[in-house]
């Protein structure tokens, strides 16, 4: 498997990356007797430590995941399984000793220290002998702003210490060891609060340590508003204060301060002393021959006097020591940097205003410096630091995910009521329920420099640990090789492809834009589009019930990862990774009643009183997964193992059907509920290799196909969650057939042939998908009359499933009618596609492109499922599309407007 690295832009450190296989290729042992092979493009063996993420039916291994040294591996690399060889990595090996309370993680260089019974994260953090960190413990500030007058206060807020209950080392291999911790906050009065999930990982010879911190709200949303979420640490400070320093990363470059500056009015310090104090040297004026040290330890012999030593000393008894730095990102396009003395009745004084920082941030002395930096610091504010105790002989760091400094942030919904008519809300009650969501930031700290690093050092921490470097096989190796079921590669080989090209790369465009001009950022919103466009108000109806944010409506998951696939870009690659990242914590629920399901699209991601299990689906996340490893997606996929047990607390049906009346307990439309639940049985029989999950999915498609139309039975069916049993009850599609095969459905239904050996399973599929583009005599002749009263609306959302129908049966006709109505669609004759229309003075913006969408039912989810299908269909049925333009206008001709119903 050749790689490539995506991003190219030279940061270093630990990549872990995926490599997918045939099917009997790799055995399920290769990855424990080391037989994956890593080499760059100069030939020379790299350390690899490897473990098998996904496998084939026959065990084989499907997707390993494997971890290097980026520097290592350089622009390209080639891993290959070698059944005779082993890898090379004995001299990287980490030693680990546990006593049962104590762990210690020898990495080489570095050394970490865990005491379980002290429940932090680790006790110390030593590279090269320095103890750069200790004492790291997770911490959490709530806010009451409903306390009560009656008890003194209008406002409380309430200090909580984390506490860690279980350790486990995830890995341990030789490269890296993973530590996983799980605990939760809490307060002086035994009050606990937002229980965690942080994973730390220790690299072999690296100088950081890198941390994923996942939190879950469990609070009273009407009192237990979020104020400060961190981690805090210690770390040794020495010397003189005119040797501590900080320096931040800015808008541009970085921004340095010395903690005592050598810059007076009287007695005047040499000039010299403060240039090389600025400069970053340390500073030994007390040297008795007038030597100074360099940061290498050089002695520089551009002697300082004695005198120049007694006027540092004095000087030093009457000016301010700074004591204390703030930083906060509190919105997208600002950010602050303040600072203070020690003093406790004293203010804070601003040191600088910017825009949007990188976030890299460091302090140190003549005992050494400390980095830190937070993943997408500005995109998930309000993020910050602050640094204190930095004149005494230990300072104190807190990394803050949510910086107190800010806003808190009320979890609470914005109405008191649904408005299901007006707004498209779901259901006419409320059902906005934060309980049980969630959320993943990621940070590392490091060892730094005496005494502080230099620009170029911080900022290639920071860009290391905001855009690590990421290895991808080409999208015609993962295309051959039928990862992730079927999409298509771009070819422009004719002018009517040139077009369809020319959209999909439009469409993903206006987005990408759209993001940053909209400020869809901060902890709880970045990653997530927003749903419908107003155009009369030039924005987004970020206000308007069911239309604001979008919530995974329609897949655009799917949608981007296909466009990623196929094209590699790191730019789609970014958006759908934050995209993936949201849904699967935010809008989804991870402990309550609820667990397991996500919330349907609203003004607040939990707004939705729908709980289904079409947001919080695997599919969305798998192709992420598989690429780069992360194992807390590993924590979400053994959630929703069992997910289908929640449907006995939210039927998806349950405000449709009688329940007195029902069979079985609860019900599941064939799509999305049931294709989804596949999804998410079907990614753990991946993982697990384990038949239960084979078995539930095998129960569902026998009881399909026993009945009279198979999956045009229904789509409403009753569902069992004990036994994963289906039961038909009629032919009627609570809120439409479209929404079978609109949200994941045949992209799930594809994938999923490859994992169960079911030979009628591909023809059930593609008779759903040729049923849809039947006239509707047809129809009703093949159903014996039990459709005549079903509509197949939008049928460009069955373009992908009819395509599919049309290869297996080898069928022109389909194929034509797929091509059809999903140009058409689009095009309606004018071939204006995805293009913009720029307009001035609106909308707040000096010049804005809009799209001009004249019909309202063009919105996210529109753009989702067209692109998504073309990419889909192009892959089955690309020669039977028109050649030009002219010829897709004549196959177009006589379709109005309305392509919603299918003519």
């Amino acid at each position: 498997m050749k790689l490539h690295a995506m991003r190219g832009n030279g940061s270093g450190g630990y990549t872990t990356f995926g490599s997918m296989w045939k099917r009997g290729e790799v055995p399920a042992d290769a990855a424990a007797n080391n037989h994956f092979t890593l080499s760059n493009d100069r030939g020379e063996t790299i350390p690899v430590q490897s473990r098998i993420t996904a496998y084939w039916p026959d065990g084989s291994v499907k997707w390993a995941a494997h971890t290097a040294d980026a520097g290592l591996m350089g622009a390209s690399a080639e891993l290959i399984y070698d059944a005779d060889g082993t890898t090379a990595v004995p001299a990287y090996a980490e030693r680990i000793q546990d006593d049962g309370d104590v762990i210690t993680i020898d990495a080489g260089r570095a050394t970490v220290t865990i005491r379980r019974s002290a429940k932090r994260l680790f006790e110390s953090f030593v590279v090269d002998g320095r103890v750069v960190a200790s004492d790291a413990v997770p911490v959490l500030e709530l806010e009451d702003p409903n306390a009560g007058e009656h008890e003194g206060e209008l406002v409380r807020r309430t200090a909580f210490t984390g506490r860690v209950d279980d350790i486990t080392l995830e890995a341990s291999g030789p490269l890296v060891t993973v530590v996983r911790y799980t605990g939760t906050h809490v307060s002086d009065d035994g009050t606990e609060r937002l229980p965690f999930i942080i994973r730390m990982t220790v690299g072999y010879d690296a100088e950081r340590l890198d941390f994923q911190h996942t939190f879950i709200y469990d609070g009273d949303e009407n009192h237990d508003f979020l104020k400060g979420l961190g981690v805090r640490f210690e770390s040794p400070m020495a010397g003189k204060p005119y040797n501590r320093h900080v320096r931040f990363e800015g808008d541009h470059g970085t921004i340095h301060e010395c903690l005592a500056q050598l810059l007076t009015w009287k007695p005047v310090i040499p000039s010299h002393l403060y240039e090389d104090q600025q400069a970053g040297k340390l500073i030994h004026p007390s040297d008795e021959a007038g030597e100074t040290i360099d940061a290498s330890g050089v002695l520089n012999q551009t002697a300082n006097s004695d005198s120049d030593n007694e006027k540092v000393e004095t000087v030093l008894k009457d000016m301010p020591w700074w004591d204390e730095y703030h930083v906060v990102q509190d919105s997208p396009s600002h950010f602050v940097i303040s600072k203070k003395t020690a003093d406790e009745q004293v203010c804070r004084i601003t040191t600088l205003h910017g825009r949007r920082t990188r976030g890299g941030a460091s302090f140190g002395s003549e005992a050494g410096s400390v980095m830190v930096a937070v993943k997408d610091f500005w995109q998930k504010y309000p993020t910050g630091y602050t640094f204190s105790g930095l004149t005494t002989d230990t300072a104190t760091a807190t990394v803050w995910l949510w910086s107190p400094d800010a806003q808190s942030m009320d979890f609470r919904h914005y109405a008191q009521d649904g408005y299901q008519w007006a707004y498209y809300e779901g259901y006419d009650y409320k059902g906005a329920d934060p309980d049980g969501i969630a959320c993943t930031n990621e940070f590392s700290i490091a060892a730094g420099p005496t005494p502080i690093p230099d620009d170029k050092t911080l900022l290639d921490f920071s860009l290391a640990v905001d855009k690590p470097e990421q290895y991808l096989a080409s999208p015609e190796f993962y295309h051959e090789l039928g990862a992730f079921g079927r999409w298509s590669l771009p070819v422009r080989d004719t002018e009517m492809e040139n077009w369809l090209e020319d959209q999909l790369d439009k469409a993903v465009a206006f987005y990408r834009k759209e993001i940053d001009l909209r400020n869809w950022y901060g902890m709880f919103d970045y990653g997530d589009i927003m749903h419908s466009y107003d155009s009369a108000r030039h924005q987004w109806r970020y206000d308007m019930g069911g239309f604001a944010w979008d919530n995974a409506e329609l897949v655009p998951t799917y949608w981007l990862w296909y466009a990623f696939l196929r094209s590699g870009r790191e730019d789609i690659f970014d958006i759908a990774s934050k995209l993936c990242r949201h849904v699967s914590e935010v809008d989804v629920y991870h402990l309550g009643k609820y667990k397991g399901l996500g919330s349907r699209h609203n003004v607040r991601h939990w707004g939705c009183p729908c709980k289904e299990a079409r947001i919080s689906m695997a599919g969305h996340h798998r192709v992420y997964y598989y690429l780069t490893g992360d194992r807390r997606f590993e924590d979400l996929f053994d959630e929703l193992g069992d997910v289908e047990k929640t449907f006995l607390e939210k039927d998806p049906l349950g405000d449709w059907y009688d329940k007195e009346s029902m069979v079985y307990l609860a019900h599941a439309r064939s799509g999305p509920d049931w294709s989804s639940l596949c999804s998410d049985w079907m990614t753990q029989l991946e993982r697990t290799n384990s038949p239960e999950f084979l078995n539930k999915i095998q129960t569902g498609i026998d009881d399909i196909k026993a009945m009279d139309l198979q999956l045009n039975s229904g789509v409403d069916m009753e569902f069992d969650p004990n036994t994963c049993h289906l039961r038909f009850i009629n032919n009627e599609s609570t809120g439409g057939v479209h929404l079978a095969i609109c949200q994941g459905a045949p992209e799930v239904w594809i994938e999923m042939k490859d994992l169960v050996d079911d030979p009628d399973w591909p023809k059930m599929v593609a008779d759903f998908g040729r049923f849809y583009f039947l006239p509707h005599e047809e129809v009703v002749k093949e159903s014996n009359g039990a459709l005549a009263d079903r509509a197949y609306p939008f049928p460009f959302f069955a373009s992908a499933i009819g395509a599919y129908a049309a290869e297996y049966y080898g069928d022109k006709t389909i194929a034509r009618k797929v091509w059809k109505y999903l140009i058409h669609a689009l095009m309606d004759g004018r071939h204006t596609g995805f293009d913009t229309v720029t307009l001035h003075n609106v909308g707040n913006q000096a010049e804005l492109e809009e799209i001009p969408w004249e019909n309202p039912w063009v919105k996210t989810n529109f753009v989702a499922q067209w692109c998504l299908n073309a990419i889909v269909t192009l892959d089955f049925i690309r020669g039977d599309a028109p050649r030009t333009l002219a010829e897709a206008d004549e196959l177009t001709e006589g379709l109005g407007p309305d392509t919603q119903r299918k003519s």
